[in-house]
């Protein structure tokens, strides 16, 4: 049927553990569900979007997204499957994972265990299940993976003086353009701008422009056959060690090796 379809049957039933395994390309509008998601993305990329900021969850990386969460879902990529388990809440208290929301890079346990569970698609397994227990598994794990967070986290706003600046740094992305560049285009003084990033997005301008990059680059890794090079100049550094290096900063991966993957 498809995940925006079978929104209201994941909370039916508050200790079942709900799977779903879809893909496609699509935009799974602002919701909520009262059980803890864990997604999967293989082939390709997702986004989630909380409040003001897009999280990128790039392929062979999981996330985690606790009860209660209004969020909207992108995957990215028509060849991208998600693979979800939306768990029952009732031991979240066990750990502060369960509580907060992450980006993991997966292990390949984890992703075969995941997707074991494809046998389940968009089926309820019960406590009284025999693979109940296999599920219970999946969840404790989760936690023991919990120190190496991708911190890919791209602000949005809406304010009707920084949408078009970020527009224009979105198509000019292989351009080194600084502050005092962005800042005579749009007709302000450095400090006015800086402070904009600041106030609207809780960024500074080097650090929204570094990070939109590595979006881009993860993008284009993951959907184009472009080569290492060619991306790195495509979003602006002038060589491959600096691309590398930050891209490393980023991912906590070689741009090479995401691909591998």
């Amino acid at each position: 049927m498809g995940l925006i379809a079978l929104l209201p049957e994941i909370d039916e039933h508050d200790d079942s553990a709900f799977v779903m395994h879809e893909k496609s390309e699509k935009l799974i509008p602002l919701h909520t569900h009262k059980k803890g998601q864990l997604g999967y993305v293989e082939g390709g990329i997702a986004y989630i979007t909380i409040h003001s900021k897009t999280y990128v969850v790039p392929a062979r990386h999981f996330f985690w997204i606790p009860y209660g969460i209004p969020h909207i879902l992108r995957i990215g990529h028509l060849g991208t499957v998600l693979r979800s388990i939306y768990f029952y809440t009732d031991d979240d208290d066990v750990a502060p994972f369960y509580g907060k929301l992450g980006i993991y890079p997966a292990t390949e346990l984890l992703i075969q265990m995941i997707n074991h569970t494809e046998r389940w698609d968009e089926q309820h397994v019960m406590k009284s299940d025999y693979y109940f227990d296999f599920l219970v598994s999946i969840k404790k794990l989760l936690p023991q993976l919990d120190s190496d967070a991708l911190p890919i986290i791209l602000p949005i706003t809406t304010d009707e003086r920084l949408s078009p600046v970020l527009s224009f740094l979105e198509e000019n992305i292989s351009e080194q353009i600084t502050l005092h560049d962005i800042s005579n285009r749009f007709y302000m003084s450095e400090r006015s701008m800086s402070r904009m990033f600041q106030t609207r997005l809780q960024i500074s301008f080097l650090q929204y422009f570094k990070t939109l990059r590595m979006v881009k680059a993860i993008e284009m890794l993951l959907k184009t056959n472009k080569s290492v090079t060619d991306i790195a100049f495509a979003v602006g550094y002038d060589t491959i060690g600096s691309f590398s290096n930050t891209f490393y900063t980023f991912t906590h991966s070689r741009p090479s090796d995401l691909r591998k993957k």
